[in-house]
Order: C-alpha cells, then sequence, then structure tokens
C-alpha cells in the first residue's frame, strides 16, 4: 500500500508551509508499533490548527489590531500556557459557492491528550470569532502529537 500522490503533496505543502505535517507527514517513513514509542521522548498530546480567516461580508478584512485583541480577549486565557500564531493567505469556497482569498491567521495549539477542557475553550473561540467579525466557519484541524519540552 503507497501514499497517493495527493497525500504526498499535502504533507509537502504543509512542511514547506510550516505547518509540521504532523501524523500524516510521518506515517510513510516512521516505524509503527511498540518500538515507535519509545524511540523519540514525550508524551502523547493533541494538536489543533484553528484557521482563522479575516474576510468579512462587506468586503473589509479583519485588522492585525482587531485579531490581536481577539487574540489577548480570547486565545491568551483560554490557553495561557502557550501557543503559535502563523500567518497566511489561503482560499476556500464558502457556502454561497465562489472562490474567496483571504489572509489568515492560524493558531497552532498542543494540549494534553486528556485535557476535556481545552476541547470547550476551542469550540468557545471558533463561536465567538465567527460571531463577532462575520464569519461562516473557522476551520478546525486535529491530529495526535508525540510532545517533548
Amino acid at each position: 500500500m503507497g501514499i497517493s500522490r495527493r497525500t504526498l503533496a499535502a504533507a509537502a505543502a504543509a512542511a514547506v508551509l510550516g505547518l509540521g505535517g504532523g501524523v500524516a507527514a510521518s506515517a510513510a517513513s516512521a516505524p509503527s508499533g511498540p518500538e515507535a514509542a519509545t524511540q523519540s521522548p514525550g508524551e502523547v498530546w493533541k494538536r489543533t490548527e484553528l484557521f482563522f480567516g479575516t474576510g468579512k461580508p462587506d468586503g473589509t478584512e479583519v485588522t492585525d489590531r482587531e485579531f490581536a485583541g481577539f487574540s489577548d480577549r480570547e486565545i491568551t486565557p483560554a490557553f495561557p500556557d502557550g501557543f503559535t500564531r502563523l500567518d497566511g493567505t489561503g482560499q476556500w469556497r464558502g457556502g454561497s459557492g465562489p472562490i474567496v482569498r483571504e489572509h489568515t491567521h492560524v493558531i497552532v495549539l498542543l494540549y494534553p491528550f486528556g485535557d476535556r477542557a481545552a476541547e470547550g475553550e476551542i469550540e468557545s473561540l471558533r463561536t465567538d470569532y465567527k460571531k463577532e467579525f462575520q464569519q461562516e466557519s473557522v476551520l478546525r484541524s486535529d491530529s495526535v502529537e508525540k510532545v517533548s519540552f
């Protein structure tokens, strides 16, 4: 069983963008089974990436200052131990059909696998951002990572 070209391309794009690649990118070369768990230090944690688009329905954008305010009020209190913000440009097809191109803030969160409170905080962040900035959605991507500090 090989990896499809589409999966390989997605993993390569993620690596180029500095988004890691998580489990999918390492699956092709990583050993599996019990020996894999002992080859690197760390604990199993969850990784969540949230993609906050900045285009508003009225044609304006969420400014860097507005996003920084949202981050200070919402993200920092929810994840005071830390997170990473990456900025990029992306595109997606909205519910009404046309392709939307916009500046995007990606927030990367790492938290212990059993942290149930984090799930609620993440969903609150998504809901609050959509409401405050009239967004159709906030993309969420979850994976499992081995983390060592």
